[in-house]
């Protein structure tokens, strides 16, 4: 529980309590974004991100651009590091599947972006660069000051591929 009355600094509450956390994890095992911090401890993204770089400047962790942030040496453990899909190709491709199921109809709003931040634990940025790709792909098209929507099935991409 964090002392939010106390002399020490919540960044560093919760860096400690992280702390305690990655040295339980197998190298290369992810840690939490920014974002589930943020949602986990009800603290400022700022005060995330401070208490994430604690142990990335200790050399507990370390970040891999477009995949995560990992506990272990990067020296050390960047062929241990997952070798998934990005964070944001994951969002487009959930998305996607949701259109082809039926789920989200033509013409209608896809989730606002705070609903799939909140829903992936990722960074606006990350969920914006998949509604990008969709848009690219034609799977969805947005109107300013209005939202995203499912394109009609005729302006969606024609093979039975997924999200590139």
């Amino acid at each position: 529980m964090l002392d939010h009355d106390g002399d020490t600094h919540l960044y560093l509450q919760v860096s400690e309590i992280l702390r305690g956390r990655i040295e339980d994890l197998a190298p290369g095992s992810p840690i939490p974004s920014e974002a589930a911090v943020q949602r986990e401890f009800g603290v400022a993204r700022t005060t995330a991100r401070r208490a994430l770089r604690l142990p990335r400047d200790e050399g507990l962790v370390y970040t891999v651009h477009g995949r995560g942030t990992f506990a272990g040496n990067s020296d050390v453990d960047t062929a241990a590091a997952p070798r998934s899909t990005p964070a944001y190709r994951q969002i487009a491709h959930e998305i996607v599947e949701l259109i082809r199921q039926g789920s989200l109809a033509p013409r209608r709003p896809i989730p606002s972006e705070a609903t799939l931040v909140q829903r992936h634990g990722v960074a606006r940025e990350t969920v914006r660069r998949a509604m990008a790709v969709l848009r690219e792909e034609g799977w969805v098209y947005t109107v300013p000051q209005r939202g995203t929507y499912v394109s009609p099935p005729e302006s969606r991409p024609s093979q039975p591929g997924d999200v590139n």
